[in-house]
């Protein structure tokens, strides 16, 4: 047996340090070699270059928390349906539903303002590690730590040579062992242009979720519009449409298996380098318990959707926003353990420590006192810490993100608070803002039933110390509510004097309770957990530094923030079980056969259903067939949402949507044997917009390309 884990070791290790392809790399440090090995035929000097034009100037993040990406000449902006999806429902209604009809702008006048919503581009990433940790430390506790680089951050911040209509933000990379620099430009005016019916945007809605083999024609189009001087500005009639500095071409001939692929855009965050002891916990503990928080409340929202129209336009986004996670969580446990993670964590971490203890008996180095004891440390903070986690993600799940009722609490317990700060005028006039877009699509009636179930379960599963004992809030609070009527009667009138509402919500029963349990909270499992988090957190950013000196032969690639980064692999099938093989493309065939007539998930619009019985593809099929997704091993996670896929020489072929269930532990552990990413195939995007929705003044806008010519 012994032998037997020494082997099983070694495969892992191996595993572990040879594999090609995977990461989210930040593009000024490509590894261009490994990248051309793999069939890349451009230089990283095209995909990034801060002197001249190369495709990081096609590549915007939208909103904050998706990716777009410009198309045209005339700044189109392309990213996910479910990117674009609280926009287009923005502009529903239930006499003109975009969400049910989709929309497709016949001219430039007729493209829609969305306020709010922006587009950034990365100008220029530069390395300013040494600035930021100037003046830290190792004897700095966490916070003067923090307050040191927040004030060289500034100091940094403040001394960058940059345009007026251009920002700067720095942020931490390996754990804070390294800082980077980005300057920015971000565009206000961003219209909605095009999308499709969620009938095709929206294909296989919950059931597909996370899953392979998948139809969904997830995109949306979007335009990028400035000012006279093709510079960033605020929404005006007088705008124009952007001109880029560079726009993606798209590729219409197609892809096959084992072509190299690269995926642009800006992943949310990922948690690669985690100890097998948190790992442990995610898996056992906390995943188990958010699941069933969120499927009780998906229950009770669907329940209300599939019997009232007006409650489905309502909470459809809501609804796709709280599955989208709860999916992700089963699947991600499952594969971590299907994957083995834990067990080649801790192989690895054997592995670390035998490294460090050759090191130590040759050489007597202040690391020598540390190191040794990195592991040990770690696993007993997570021990200590497992309590407090749990409360904590039970409070934001069954308090905070899940029960409207409770956050609207909440957030007039904050306001209450708040009433005595200097900014408390800003602050008032934002909460009014966030309950006026909040109460646009809320329903008491559902909501009330959520948080009824939500607070039944915190008092069932929340450990007694964590909860007040004298609380108990019952459906009266929630029928009687001072805060919740009113408001949702009218929130500007309600609101209109802060002195006689904050009067008016300090009576109100459901906030004083709800302040009850937040101040438990925050007493009980709030601090202390910081406390411990502080800890882990210094400990796992030695432990990087540790991991970069001490294994050599693995990339380290840095965790996701939500920054510009690439990742590469190839189109490639793949086999989520014994017996199973999943190919690497699917067809308008497999829209037909899932067809459910008057399904809410698998509806397809006659106009779909003609053209295929027709085979009218136009140019866009590949051996008589429509393709509609594809999958490939780009290392991907969420905030890649609506990145482009770009073949090896920079080209357009697809949109990347979403990953598949088996390899959603990818966040956590990156398996290139079931780690897959799905992608809609640009052919059915283009597809879609010329002979689904006649808009060929879109498709004369962009720059068709043959890639198999280009080869």
């Amino acid at each position: 047996m012994k032998k037997y884990s020494v082997l099983l070791s070694i495969f892992w290790s191996f595993a572990l340090f040879a594999q090609q392809g995977g990461g989210m790399w930040i593009p000024t440090e490509l590894n261009e070699s490994e990248m051309k090995d793999m069939g890349m035929h451009i230089s990283a000097k095209e995909i990034f270059n801060p002197k001249s034009a190369s495709i990081k100037d096609a590549i915007a993040h939208f909103g904050g928390g998706c990716t777009s990406e410009v198309i045209s000449p005339q700044g189109l902006l392309l990213t996910n349906h479910h990117c674009g999806y609280r926009q287009i429902q923005s502009h529903s209604t239930v006499e003109h539903n975009y969400l049910e009809e989709g929309y497709w702008a016949q001219d430039f006048e007729n493209e829609l303002p969305n306020p709010g919503l922006t587009a950034t581009f990365i100008v220029d990433i530069k390395d300013v590690t040494a600035k930021i940790l100037n003046g830290v430390s190792p004897d700095h506790t966490e916070q003067q730590r923090n307050d040191r680089i927040k004030d060289n951050i500034d100091i940094i911040s403040a001394n960058t040579v940059k345009e007026s209509y251009q920002d700067v933000m720095v942020r931490p990379f390996y754990k804070g062992n390294k800082y980077y620099l980005f300057i920015t430009e971000t565009f206000k005016d961003v219209r909605l242009v095009g999308a499709p019916p969620s009938s095709i945007g929206k294909f296989g809605s919950d059931t597909d979720n996370w899953m392979w083999p998948r139809h969904t024609g997830d995109f949306s189009v979007f335009r990028i519009y400035a000012d006279k001087n093709n510079r960033p500005a605020a929404y005006s009639k007088d705008n124009v449409p952007y001109t880029p500095k560079h726009y993606l071409p798209v590729n219409v001939g197609g892809i096959e298996e084992g072509d190299f692929t690269f995926v642009f855009g800006f992943p949310g965050m990922t948690d690669e380098y985690l100890p097998a002891a948190a790992l442990e916990q995610l898996t056992q503990k906390l995943n188990p318990a958010k699941i069933k928080i969120r499927e009780n409340a998906l229950g009770i929202i669907d329940k209300y959707m599939k019997d009232d129209e007006k409650i489905k336009i309502q909470y459809a986004s809501k609804y796709a926003s709280v599955a989208n996670y709860w999916k992700k969580w089963i699947g991600e446990s499952q594969g971590l353990e299907r994957s083995g993670a834990i067990e080649q964590r801790k192989a690895y971490e054997e592995e670390f420590m035998k490294r460090v203890k050759e090191r130590c008996m040759v050489e007597r180095s202040k690391e020598c006192a540390i190191y040794p004891q990195l592991i040990p440390t770690l696993n007993n903070l997570y021990k200590e810490i497992e309590p407090y986690n749990y409360a904590s993600d039970y409070f934001n799940e069954a308090i905070y993100r899940n029960a409207e009722s409770f956050r609207i609490a909440l957030t007039i317990n904050n306001l209450i608070d708040k009433q005595n700060d200097a900014d408390f005028p800003g602050y008032y006039k934002r909460v009014q803002g966030y309950l006026e877009g909040l109460y646009k699509n809320f329903n008491p009636s559902v909501d009330k039933e959520v948080a009824l179930r939500l607070w039944e379960m915190y008092q069932e599963d929340m450990p007694a110390e964590f909860r007040p004992n004298d609380v108990h809030i019952t459906e009266a609070d929630l029928n009687n509510s001072i805060i919740l009527n009113q408001l949702f009667t009218d929130v500007n009138q309600t609101m209109q004097n802060p002195k006689q509402f904050l009067a008016l919500a300090q009576q109100d029963a459901l906030a004083q309770k709800i302040g009850k349990v937040k101040d438990t909270y925050q007493t009980q499992v709030s601090n202390k957990k910081s406390s411990i988090q502080d800890q882990i957190d210094n400990q796992l950013r030695t432990y990087m530094q540790a991991q970069l000196e001490m294994m050599k032969d693995k990339k380290f690639f840095p965790d996701a923030n939500s920054t510009l980064r690439v990742t590469y692999g190839k189109v490639k099938g793949y086999e989520p079980k014994d017996g199973v093989y999943y190919d690497y493309k699917t067809t308008l065939k497999g829209v037909q056969e899932k067809y459910k007539p008057g399904d809410y998930e698998f509806d397809v619009p006659q106009k779909l259903l003609d053209l295929y019985q027709d085979q009218d593809y136009g140019t866009y099929a590949q051996d008589g067939e429509l393709p509609v997704n594809f999958i490939a091993t780009n290392h991907t996670t969420g905030g890649n949402s609506g990145s482009p896929a770009l073949d090896a020489d920079g080209n357009l072929i697809g949109l990347n949507f979403d990953r598949v269930w088996e390899g959603t532990m990818s966040d956590y552990h990156y398996d290139p044997e079931i780690s897959r990413n799905i992608m809609v195939d640009a052919r059915y995007i283009l597809f879609i917009i010329d002979k689904y929705a006649d808009a060929q003044r879109l498709i004369k806008e962009m720059k068709l390309v043959d890639g198999k010519k280009q080869k």
